[in-house]
Order: structure tokens, then sequence, then C-alpha cells
């Protein structure tokens, strides 16, 4: 048995789809797991009224904790030996799974992922974030960690499925989702690695993102968005130190991955939060200054990577106001 893990939390407009995406899964062997992370609008009736359309769903009713409290609730009660995940607002191809779970029983692995896209609320297309392989490749947990280091790899759980004994291993605590922070995913996933000798990704798309204004990380303004970006750099800080534990052959990739999130925090904060009794604010840009010789010398950033670092190091108010008045005139704020 699979058991697919569904956080759910008012998303009365999305979850049927998402739901009928995966009874219709050519692997039936599966049990889906509906779990109402305490919703008001009437989602909680909807998930009951889904159970009684196919006996493989079980719903779980939780008070509002968030979507890795959820997630968490959901790993402890499956029954499958392999997890999947797919968030509420969004679907998958009928054959994901079956696929997933051939590669993984071909191979004998722990783990197996697939290509995702997205689209916008007005049904557009949008860019890959990650391309997948042209053919089924074999990563190492050296070459996967490396790929997210360079910003190339995926970390959604969404897209994979994973062996359980993974979130349970033996003689060390249950490994979950850090709960109360954003990008879960891929602190999870790096503690993982380790673990992992070889994870198998397939080519082709099988999970399609629902990019929906109003989820935890597609938040209408920057003052709404702006905790992910915080949670960015604490997870570089999380992963640096796995990496000199693990994989010490890694540290320029590690480094480069700090400056780069540290980067896009100072690009992406509001104006207004750069002030002195930021504490967040000011240890990044400790940290730009105090690195100031791994920018120039870090072969894995850009040239304009070390000159955007570089200047916020010595005029970081100047450069935002600058950066954004440059990215109206494009058209992109």
């Amino acid at each position: 048995m699979l058991s697919i893990i569904v956080p759910v939390y008012n998303i009365m407009d999305c979850l049927e789809r998402c739901v009928h995406s995966l009874t219709a899964q050519t692997y039936s062997d599966i049990e889906i797991l509906l779990v109402d992370d305490g919703s008001t609008d009437g989602t909680a009736e909807l998930c009951d009224a889904l159970a009684t359309q196919d006996t493989r769903i079980r719903v779980i009713h939780k008070e509002n904790g968030g979507s890795s409290s959820a997630r968490n609730l959901g790993i402890r009660m499956a029954r499958g030996e392999y997890l999947g995940f797919v968030d509420s607002d969004d679907y998958v191809e009928p054959d994901m799974y079956e696929r997933l779970y051939h590669v993984i029983c071909e191979k004998n692995a722990l783990v197996a992922q697939i290509g995702r896209d997205e689209v916008d609320d007005k049904g557009q297309a949008l860019p890959d974030i990650c391309t997948p392989p042209q053919e089924l490749a074999a990563i190492d947990s050296r070459t996967f960690l490396r790929e997210l280091l360079l910003h190339r790899g995926d970390c959604s759980f969404c897209t994979k499925l994973i062996n359980r004994s993974l979130f349970f291993p033996e003689n060390v605590p249950e490994r979950l989702f850090p709960e109360g922070v954003l990008n879960e995913d891929f602190r999870l996933l790096v503690q993982m690695l380790p673990d992992i000798p070889v994870l198998y990704s397939l080519p082709g798309y099988g999970y399609h993102v629902y990019y929906r204004i109003g989820s935890n990380t597609r938040k209408k303004s920057r003052e709404e968005f702006s905790r992910v970006f915080v949670d960015i750099v604490n997870n570089a800080d999380f992963v640096y130190d796995i990496v000199r534990e693990d994989f010490p052959e890694l540290e320029k990739e590690a480094i480069r991955f700090n400056l780069f999130q540290r980067l896009d925090y100072l690009l992406h904060i509001p104006i207004s939060q750069m002030t002195r009794d930021n504490a967040m604010y000011g240890s990044v840009l400790h940290y730009l200054r105090s690195h100031t010789r791994d920018t120039l010398g870090n072969p894995y950033l850009t040239g304009k990577n070390k000159l955007y670092l570089l200047l916020f190091t010595i005029a970081p108010k100047s450069l935002r106001k600058v950066h954004r008045l440059s990215m109206r005139l494009c058209g992109i704020e």
C-alpha cells in the first residue's frame, strides 16, 4: 500500500479536483489521507463527503496548526510502506504513482521523483523551476545535494514517493516536517539525504502545481510574503552544518548557497524593515561583510550575483531602492 497525504485547509474550490486525481490513479493499492487542519469554510464537510465516494479515503480532523502539522499527523497515521504528499490545490497525472512505484520496485530504491509544472490562477503556464531528465536518472545523495545548493534540484516532497523508514529511522528520533516555518521541504530533505544512497528521477511531468494566490508561499504582498525569506536564510545555515559533517567536499557550493539565500532575502524584504533594530537584517549584512573574500572567489556565483552582494555590503537601502525602481520599469512589480 502507498499512503498519499493531503493537508487540507479552507480549499473548497480546488479539493475535489485534487482528490479525484488521486482516486483515478492507475496504481490502486493506495490510501488517501485528507488531513483537515481546522477548516472553517465547509471544507471539513466536503472531506467527509468525498470519503463516502471511495473507501480508500480516510479523513482526519484536527485543530489548525499549519500544513507541516497536518502532514506530520498524516505521516504518523499512514499505513503504507511508501508515502507521497499532494498539496490540496494541486493535482497529479493518473499514472504518477504507478510510474514512481515501478521504478522503486525495479531499483529497490528508497526514493523516486518525477517532474512538476506550474500554472497560475489564469491558466497560464509558468517557467519550469526544475527541468526533469530526458531519461531515468540515478542520482547519488552527494550529487543531489549539490544540485540543491546550486538551485537546480527539486526539494519538494510532492513530486516524490518515499520509504517510510526515512521518517522513522532506527535508533534516532523521528524525522518530520518542521512546524511554524516555510521552506520546510528543503530542511527535511537535506536531513534525510545522508541516508539515501541513490534517488531516481523520472522523465516527464506527473505533478501539477496550481499557483493560487493566498497559499502559504503565494501571498499578495511583500509584507505577507517576507517570512519565507527569513526561513530560507535559517535553512541555509542548517544545510551548511550538514555539509560540513557529511559532505565536506561541497563547502564552496554551501557557501555559495548561503550567500545567494541572503541576497534573496535582501532583495525581497520590505525596505521599511531594513532598520538597525531588525536583528535578522543586521545578521544578514554582517554575514555578507564577513564573507567578502568568499563572494569574490566563489566560482558558482555569477558576476551579477557578486556585484549585488558587494553593493549590499556598502549601501543596502540605496541598492534596494534602485532595484525596486528597475523592477517597476520592467513591469515586474
